[in-house]
């Protein structure tokens, strides 16, 4: 079964780059391109049709598991970030799953900060149906043995923790905030339900009057 064209689903990221010898088949390229446009903080309910209901999203700071979790990580990017510049890409393996090495600069709203991001990015998918079930974000290569959502209270507390996973303070800061934020507006967010319905939280007018950030990519 093949997916829809990327023109079909809006997808912005079509210029894919590959290491010698890795060549990709049209719904590979399809995912590939649709995974680099939700990290550039460009969500939409036909590209998050392609991801399963029950799959998953980790990174180390987040385990998002289910279509209630991970839609709101990839919504909220614009909530959380003023910029995004995508710095490099490169699609290392064409299996299943696919890898990519992606490096990001983001801009911390609110406090200004600046981090570049180097990561691991694992694609798996569905074979049968060519829909995502699980994306790993391997900051550096490394994904903790914990998440976010699983670390103690202590570990919370502790700057070095977040130094060690995030290289640095505003990491630390982001992820609070971002809890904050979620437990404000989440449930405001556009959600696709499992029949692939949209339940439209956010009025027409308010969703019309929000600002896009900038996006640059490579």
């Amino acid at each position: 079964m093949s997916l829809p064209s990327t023109k079909e689903l809006g997808i912005e990221n079509t210029n894919l780059k590959t290491v010698p010898g890795v060549t990709l088949d049209e719904d590979q390229k399809t995912i590939v391109g649709l995974v680099l446009d939700l990290f550039a903080g460009r969500p939409s309910l036909k590209k998050l049709r392609v991801w399963t209901d029950d799959a998953e999203f980790q990174d180390p700071i987040t385990n998002a598991q289910g279509r209630g979790q991970y839609e709101p990580q990839w919504y909220g990017l614009q909530q959380a970030f003023s910029e995004i510049e995508r710095l490099h890409h490169e699609v290392t393996d064409g299996g299943n799953p696919i890898g990519m090495d992606l490096k990001t600069r983001y801009v911390v709203k609110g406090i200004g900060k600046e981090q570049i991001i180097d990561s691991k990015v694992l694609i798996f998918y569905d074979k049968a149906t060519g829909k995502i079930t699980k994306v790993q974000d391997k900051w550096n290569g490394k994904l903790p043995d914990s998440s976010f959502t699983t670390v103690s209270f202590g570990q919370l507390l502790s700057p070095w923790w977040w130094v060690h996973y995030s290289e640095g303070w505003a990491w630390w800061l982001w992820s609070l905030s971002w809890e904050m934020w979620w437990w404000q507006v989440g449930s405001r967010l556009p959600i696709l339900s499992t029949t692939g319905e949209m339940r439209k939280r956010i009025p027409v007018a308010k969703r019309s009057r929000r600002r896009e950030m900038p996006f640059v990519g490579n």
